[in-house]
């Protein structure tokens, strides 16, 4: 295949978006209102939540803004697709929403306002492999290759399906492991997907919590991703790949495919089978063991059979052997039936079909795959059919309730399980409790048997229910952030999407069930728009209006939780109240006191939830609601309530032995600690826990962490270390890279670095940054943009301006200014901000 140079990647449709409003001098609500669309789309769209409006939507605002000729061309191409910001949630390709749509899927909302996602699809980690044979030599020139500054940024391997790509690349990243010191790790291409899921599975294969997070993550350092099965999803890997060659320059890629990809960027690398003995071959066993595909198939048949091959089996092994073309797949699959048969035997059986009749060419893997099923009793053909509907790796739990139901084995699903590994049928991987996998050739032949047979149907409504049990037992966990809820779930990612995307259809109770379960995953994965279209297509079904009422309840709170929707929450406080369920009634109060409401709602709701917790002794929910309240008490203006809060917060995570809830605390204390004018204090307190509870912190709130530390740094005039942390906030360098939406925490600290150099001008420039990212967003760092906006900008309108703004945010949401916001002011223009 010909390489196609790909453009690089454009501004973000945020971006563009949000420079056309401001140059038009509007705000969001005005925007919206010319538009005739909800304000929470435009700041949906602005944050960078969604990247692609409908079209309806695009051509409202194109009209809004005065947008005319190649301006509104360039503006509607912007809401298209075109990539920004790291994780740019762009839709598949046509064929892939094609394919979406014919099984069932969820593509696009209808209507002016709503926003165009493609639900989850199956990307999963790689699983390990076995000793290779035979590749000493591709081994050692890959490794260098990789290894080598100067060499390739992508390096494909590309050969027949069975061909051994993925075993040889796995091999290859634990050879070149220690040049790599950002990591290596590796993920598998199922079918096509949108951008989103691709670079998703990238970060949680780093685990980092979105791709957004990853060039913090690396900070410069080399870093090795292999990606697997490229052939599955062609223009999901080159637009991806596209992406991340562009914004992490210290990431190579080693792809496996049946076809290149087609980047600029890419080394082609063919991947051949392994050597056959000659016709005749040699005459001893020690010999014929020389060539790479015999001494493949030894080892293998030593596993199931104990006895040393006998001189009659020396001629038949060398023609076997050269019948199956070398490829790793075909001997392995035929050296697991030498548990019961002979080397005659074995040339016998496929002397009969294993001849191409057409070209007299090697053993088809199909046909392989197929010799090897009807060794297996009924049952066990009818437990592989059941296990083939799974996309990803799975456990012995998920096994065993997938096979609950289906004709009895005559034994345990354990023997099962060996039988299969026994007959090279099955593929293990590590000592993680998500470990097996069907060969994916095997895969593929067992789903067209369950075709056949009559039973796929009963298959996928078996996976789906089993799905949905276990998400609605690991899901709650997710609560405290324990690392191991996390990694079950994202083992399952594909899992959870095909059951999805076929039970929305047939089973739409159980898919209510699992996408109930799974909002916490959704936005700790960055996939809110993804989960909310699920959730609202769901609720909006009629055949599940009879489903379960809590099902329903926590579907409408999770829908709430990725969509900020304050009136579906409401609706959901009101059944959990009528459900008389505490655990859910926490959870709505939760959301109301977040800051999408007025201020007095909001903290009435944060203190219902914190009266709650305490009538029912749950300490960990205390110390959230505690939290919670501090920064109503921030907001208001009133630091000292907002430290005792923090303080008995501390108090209650400590006694619940929760550290992820402890350090979230302490993130807010630094905070505070620097609002209230003790920058020493902060520094102290946000260095402890990002040295003694690293772990602990999510990425979001590290940000935000490093973001108080660094303008605290500044403002004691500790410039070089605030740069050190500027650096680690902006791994680009300094400034914005050019098409990259700026990063608010980022301009923050640069913005307060300059304003102590004496560069008002660069200052300006930072905060008026910042400014536009917090903008709809929380109060408080808006606030601190638009202070330090006006105590450096030198133009005189601009301050103006930046004061009545200012004056804006602060009597929309009940924002006070606090000593330091005033000192920095000055009385007369606190004076313009507080006049009424």
């Amino acid at each position: 295949m010909a390489s196609e140079q790909r453009a690089a990647p454009g501004p973000g449709f945020d971006v563009v978006l949000r420079t056309h409003r401001l140059r038009a001098g509007l705000t969001q609500e005005e925007l919206a209102a010319r538009a005739a669309i909800g304000v929470r789309t435009v700041r949906d769209l602005e944050r960078g939540r969604a990247s692609r409006p409908q079209r309806t939507t695009a051509e409202l605002l194109a009209a809004a803004l005065g947008l005319a000729g190649a301006e509104r061309e360039t503006f509607l191409t912007a809401a298209r697709g075109r990539l920004g910001g790291l994780l740019a949630d762009t839709a598949a390709t046509t064929g892939a929403e094609a394919g979406a749509a014919a099984n069932g899927e969820p593509t696009r909302a209808d209507g002016p306002g709503e926003l165009e996602e493609e639900p989850p699809v199956s990307i999963v980690q790689l699983p390990l492999t076995d000793r290779l044979f035979g590749r000493d030599e591709e081994l050692a020139e890959l490794a260098a290759r990789l290894a080598d500054p100067d060499g390739p940024r992508v390096v494909t391997l590309v050969g027949t399906a069975g061909v051994g790509k993925t075993s040889l690349a796995i091999e290859v990243a634990r050879r070149a492991a220690t040049a790599f010191p950002g990591g290596v790790a590796g993920i598998a291409i199922d079918q096509e997907a949108p951008l989103s899921e691709p670079l998703g599975a990238v970060a949680a294969a780093f685990s980092v919590n979105r791709a957004d997070d990853l060039p913090g993550h690396f900070a410069g350092r080399a870093a090795l991703l292999v990606v697997d099965g490229v052939e599955h999803g062609p223009h999901t890997v080159a637009e991806a790949l596209t992406v991340l060659l562009a914004r992490l320059p210290a990431l190579r890629f080693l792809a496996t495919g049946r076809h290149p990809i087609g980047l600029a960027a890419e080394s082609v690398r063919p991947v051949v089978p392994l050597e056959t003995a000659p016709d005749p071959p040699p005459g001893t066993l020690e010999e014929l063991s020389a060539y790479a595909a015999v001494a493949l198939f030894l080892e293998r048949l030593s596993r199931v059979r104990r006895t040393r091959l006998e001189s009659r089996e020396i001629a038949p092994l060398a023609a076997l052997v050269r019948r199956l073309g070398g490829l790793p797949l075909a001997i392995e699959l035929a050296a697991a039936r030498g548990r019961v048969l002979t080397m005659p035997e074995m040339l016998n059986r496929y002397g009969v079909y294993g001849q191409n009749r057409t070209s007299g060419g090697p053993l088809p893997l199909r046909e392989a795959v197929a010799d090897t099923y009807r060794l297996l009793t009924p049952a066990e053909q009818h437990a592989l059919r059941r296990l083939a509907a799974f996309n990803d790796r799975w456990s012995l739990e998920m096994a065993e309730n997938m096979l609950a139901d289906g004709p009895e084995l005559g034994t345990d699903v354990v023997h099962l399980l060996d039988r299969l590994l026994a007959l090279g049928l099955l593929g293990v991987s590590g000592s993680r409790t998500v470990r097996f996998r069907l060969v994916e050739v095997v895969r593929d032949f067992a789903i067209e048997r369950a075709a056949a047979e009559g039973d796929l149907r009963g298959s996928r409504i078996r996976h789906a229910r089993v799905l949905a049990d276990l998400v609605e037992r690991i899901a709650p966990r997710l609560g405290r952030m324990l690392p191991e809820a996390i990694v079950r779930l994202d083992d399952m990612t594909g899992d959870m999407g095909a059951a999805l995307s076929w039970a929305v259809g047939e089973e739409p109770h159980t898919a209510l069930r699992l996408a109930a379960a799974l909002p916490r995953w959704w936005r700790l994965r960055g996939r809110e728009v993804v989960g909310e279209q699920w959730l609202r297509r769901l609720l909006a079904d009629p055949r599940t209006a009879d489903a379960d009422p809590v099902i329903r309840a926590w579907a409408r709170a999770g829908l709430a939780r990725l969509s900020g929707d304050r009136g579906v929450a409401f609706v959901a406080l009101s059944e959990f109240e009528q459900l008389g369920s505490v655990d859910g009634r926490l959870v709505a109060h939760g959301l109301l006191a977040g800051p999408g409401g007025g201020t007095a709602e909001a903290r009435r709701h944060g203190e219902a939830a914190l009266a709650l917790a305490r009538e029912t002794g749950r300490r960990r929910e205390a110390a959230i609601a505690e939290r919670r309240l501090a920064r109503h008490e921030v907001r208001a203006g009133d630091l000292g309530a907002a430290r005792r809060r923090l303080a008995e917060a501390e108090r209650l995570a400590g006694e619940c032995a929760d550290r992820r809830l402890r350090a979230s605390v302490l993130v807010s204390l630094a905070e505070v600690a620097r609002l209230d004018d003790r920058p020493a204090e902060a520094v102290r307190v946000g260095q402890a826990v990002l040295t003694e509870q690293q772990r602990a912190v999510e990425a979001e709130a590290e940000r935000r962490l490093l973001a108080t530390i660094g303008m605290a740094l500044a403002e004691t005039d500790r410039l070089a270390e605030a740069a050190e942390v500027l650096t680690g906030l902006r791994p680009f360098g300094d400034g914005t890279p050019d098409g990259e939406a700026p990063d608010g925490a980022a301009s923050l600290v640069e913005g307060a670095i300059a304003l102590r150099r004496g560069e008002p001008k660069r200052a300006a420039e930072c905060f008026g940054r910042a400014c536009e990212v917090y903008e709809g967003g929380d109060p408080r760092p808006h606030v601190t943009a638009l202070v330090g906006l006006i105590a450096s900008v030198p133009d005189h309108d601009d301050r103006v301006a930046a004061v009545r703004r200012l004056a804006e945010l602060c009597r929309e949401t009940g924002v006070r200014l606090l000593p330091r916001d005033r000192d920095a002011l000055g009385p007369e223009t606190v004076s313009r901000v507080l006049m009424p």
